[in-house]
């Protein structure tokens, strides 16, 4: 080893293929530690492994456990609102994806963030007078070890890209393009979008919006075809004993349909919420196709049957002025789609009153229930009996 050279003398493509790991492991901190774990609560991590985690992201990107699980649990509680710190519907797609990372620390400085959102985060010696006291140290030995790793300029540029990572990726493409632009398997309130169905190369957080409907699962795949390789890491430290997982999103269950929907029925159905709606949709898309089959070729109502499709399918507060009018237009002159618009809203208010108890919610179900199958509407009576059909899942699965 000469003084212009490394412990290491790598090749190009070797030290590409070295950053790229160095870069994954600060990924799967982020994705496991700092926000599965420390800021939902999805899993517990044996001392050893969060250890190790909490002293690669002080290494690698100077933030705080607190910070960090404080911010993100604000912007959840604050979404796509002036409050949250980070939406690109707010603030604009360029500005959160290209300075997401002055968003972060801008709102790090705020007490009462850190004091409403970031308890129960790691407060022992180490935390205190190491990792929170002294995060600039942390980022300064890692470039000391990178140049005696592999030379001083390629451990500067090793470096370099070491601390962009997360600043780019985490602050800049989940934040903004998870909120911007994708596809979304469930209709939450926020903009969330799911990036793309392989989430690898940000440890699984491309998929945001499954994310944001079951915030606290410690896996973030809901379909067939998609991966979380965030949730593979997790199945190999739970194998080794080194993680236990507390909580994942449910997966629908059904048995054969109750006479009539009991308590268990309306947790599974609550619990289930996301595919209750989206099988509802299919139900009332199916009606409109009947609904329009009816009416004449080249009738200006069948015309405005067409242009409201995408309408029926959202509430009346997501349209612009001209499209909730032309909404109205169609549900006054089809009695059927009408009710079906009406039902939908009355089902989602089981999981939204927050303040009924559950025997009031449970005699909302049934009288839903009792309605839907002697409304004469076909869609209506289907739905409610797979409604009566939904199980409770085990915990775990």
């Amino acid at each position: 080893m000469t003084l212009f050279s490394g412990v290491f003398d790598l090749s190009f493509w070797e030290l590409v293929a070295v950053t790229l790991v160095l870069t994954h492991i600060t990924i799967a901190g982020v994705t496991i530690f700092l926000h599965r774990c420390q800021a939902h609560r999805a899993l517990d991590l044996h001392p050893s492994v969060a250890h190790f985690f909490r002293f690669w992201m002080w290494l690698t990107t100077g933030m705080v456990t607190k910070e960090w699980a404080a911010i993100h649990r604000k912007h959840h509680a604050k979404c796509e609102t002036p409050e949250d710190p980070h939406s690109p519907q707010i603030l604009g797609i360029n500005k959160v994806l290209w300075t997401g990372v002055v968003l972060y620390v801008k709102e790090s400085h705020v007490a009462e963030t850190m004091e409403r959102y970031g308890h129960g985060t790691p407060d022992d010696w180490l935390e205190r007078n190491v990792y929170a006291s002294h995060a600039k140290l942390g980022v300064t030995l890692m470039a000391l070890i990178d140049i005696i790793l592999f030379g001083p300029v390629p451990g500067m540029i090793v470096w370099a890209i070491q601390i962009a990572w997360i600043p780019f990726w985490a602050a800049g493409v989940i934040n903004g393009v998870g909120h911007w632009f994708g596809y979304r398997n469930f209709k939450v309130a926020d903009a969330s979008r799911n990036i793309v169905p392989w989430g690898i190369l940000i440890g699984g957080e491309e998929l945001h919006n499954n994310h944001h409907a079951y915030g606290t699962s410690a896996r973030l795949s809901n379909k067939w075809y998609e991966f979380d390789i965030g949730w593979l890491y997790i199945r190999v430290l739970e194998t080794l004993g080194l993680a236990k997982v507390k909580k994942i999103a449910p997966t629908p269950k059904f048995v054969a349909a109750k006479a009539s929907a009991d308590m268990e029925t309306l947790e599974a159905v609550i619990a289930n919420r996301y595919d209750v709606m989206a099988r509802y949709a299919k139900h009332f898309k199916a009606a409109w196709r009947e609904e329009l089959a009816k009416l004449k070729e080249a009738s200006a109502e069948r015309s405005q049957f067409k242009a409201a499709k995408r309408a029926l399918h959202k509430d009346a507060s997501e349209l612009a002025e001209a499209d909730r009018i032309h909404l109205k237009q169609v549900l006054d002159a089809n009695a059927v789609l009408a009710k079906l618009y009406a039902m939908r809203q009355e089902l989602a208010a089981l999981w939204e009153r927050s303040t009924a108890s559950s025997e009031q919610l449970l005699k909302d179900l049934q009288d839903w229930c009792a309605r839907a199958e002697t409304s004469g509407i076909r869609a209506l009576e289907e739905f409610s009996l797979r409604l009566r059909s939904y199980s409770l899942v085990p915990a775990r699965i």
